[in-house]
């Protein structure tokens, strides 16, 4: 659980991103750390364990997009590669009215997922055991989606194919990046143009109670993404569209 002053540092860290979160938002989040650090003793979910900093490097991280504008009531949304729930599970506790689909490829951290969305008493939330790119080809998923979220180490050009195929023509793919994605969104031109997105803007934002700088890529799907793609299971990462 949060120690008192924890939660007020997730209090406090929220309100300096305009983020308000009532007395359940923070009793979810303490849940969830609660529950993080007990299931990362058996599997591995995340290298950071120091409680101050699952505040700032994962729950203020993934959350600074939610007043933004791109993700509104109803949207359903997408979050790639989730592995522990980010950014995903944070966004869904603050944005209650949304439907959010939690991808990623190791069973065992969906069924921590599945434990965690039970526990929290979330509705409106999947937990998907698959590979990127074979939800991105399966027509339950495929451009169904308003909202698609990465927050993974891959570069652009190959989160674009498989982020671009499951969101809708008008939706939105919100990309977390460091602090200086400029040269990735260039290298990404030619997915960009086989996909059907256009770069929108970047987010930039700094994390309270740190001197980390970090920016959200926002990615607007313009046209239909042809139906090759995304291509098989390894084939993005090893051969990415250039």
């Amino acid at each position: 659980m949060l120690m008192k002053s924890n939660e007020d540092m997730l209090i406090q860290g929220a309100r300096a991103m305009d983020i308000h979160m009532d007395e359940n938002t923070v009793k979810q989040f303490s849940q969830y750390t609660r529950m993080l650090l007990e299931w990362n003793k058996k599997i591995n979910l995340t290298r950071i364990v120091e409680q101050k900093d699952i505040i700032v490097k994962h729950y203020l991280d993934s959350i600074a997009v939610v007043n933004k504008g791109y993700i509104k009531d109803g949207h359903r949304v997408v979050d790639i590669g989730t592995g522990a729930g980010f950014p995903g599970l944070p966004i869904k506790i603050l944005k209650r009215n949304i439907h959010i689909t939690l991808v990623d490829s190791l069973g065992k951290r969906i069924k921590f997922l599945e434990a965690l969305i039970h526990s929290l008493g979330l509705d409106g939330v999947e937990a998907v055991h698959s590979r990127a790119e074979e939800v991105g080809r399966h027509p339950r998923y495929r451009e169904t989606f308003d909202i698609a979220l990465t927050r993974a180490v891959a570069r652009i050009n190959v989160l674009c194919e498989y982020a671009l195929p499951l969101l809708k023509i008008g939706g939105f793919f919100l990309c977390f990046k460091g602090p200086q994605p400029e040269e990735e969104i260039k290298e990404a031109g030619k997915a960009l143009e086989v996909l059907g997105g256009k770069p929108v803007e970047v987010i930039r934002f700094a994390l309270p109670f740190s001197d980390i700088n970090r920016s959200v890529v926002v990615i607007e799907k313009t046209k239909q993404s042809p139906t090759k793609y995304p291509r098989k299971a390894g084939k993005p990462a090893k051969n990415p569209l250039t």
